[in-house]
């Protein structure tokens, strides 16, 4: 779950509360395609609930994602298409966000604007951290033969935390809660 903290370490209450009334919440079965290779999401998405795998197009497993994990993201920067897909490795649930309603929303509120990009900007800092430290840069070792080079239960990342990160981690654990809440109801 700590990867949607960063996002909603930066976010204000309105900011989370915008995206859950403007995403949908989805039911996917295990197999389903979430994103294509080579084809533009259309959505960015929160893991609400369940496990899906990042697969290349030789077919490596790249990553395992889970509760709290963003994708889509790299689409709604860049235009160019995914360079892998996502594939629900069991059921779950997702907020779909429309990346044309987020992209209208960025354009109307600068200020919200400003706390995205920044929330964006450290998800994916630390997502590199996480990946090069899982490569073996630095004092970590590499993934071996069969082992994704990434997963959601990294604690590699634990002693990166300074204070305000573990106070911005607290107020996104609080925002996360009331998320999962309201798309329950």
């Amino acid at each position: 779950m700590r990867k949607v903290l960063y996002i909603l370490g930066q976010l204000d209450d309105a900011d989370v509360e915008w995206l859950a009334t403007n995403g949908q919440r989805q039911k996917l079965a295990k197999g389903s395609v979430v994103i294509q290779n080579g084809v533009r999401s259309e959505n960015l998405y929160i893991v609400i609930d369940g496990r899906l795998a990042v697969v290349l197009p030789n077919g490596f497993k790249l990553a395992e994602v889970g509760v709290g994990e963003i994708l889509g993201e790299i689409s709604l920067v860049i235009s160019s298409p995914p360079t892998a897909s996502v594939v629900v490795e069991e059921d779950c649930v997702v907020l779909a966000v429309s990346q044309l309603k987020l992209r209208k929303q960025l354009q109307r509120d600068a200020a919200f604007a400003g706390r995205f990009y920044r929330a964006l900007a450290v998800f994916l800092a630390n997502r590199m951290r996480s990946t090069l430290s899982t490569l073996g840069y630095g004092n970590a070792p590499a993934a071996g033969p069969g082992k994704a080079i990434a997963d959601e239960d990294d604690e590699q990342d634990a002693d990166l935390l300074d204070d305000e990160v573990l106070d911005e981690v607290y107020n996104a654990g609080l925002r996360f809660e009331r998320l999962l809440k309201k798309l329950a109801q």
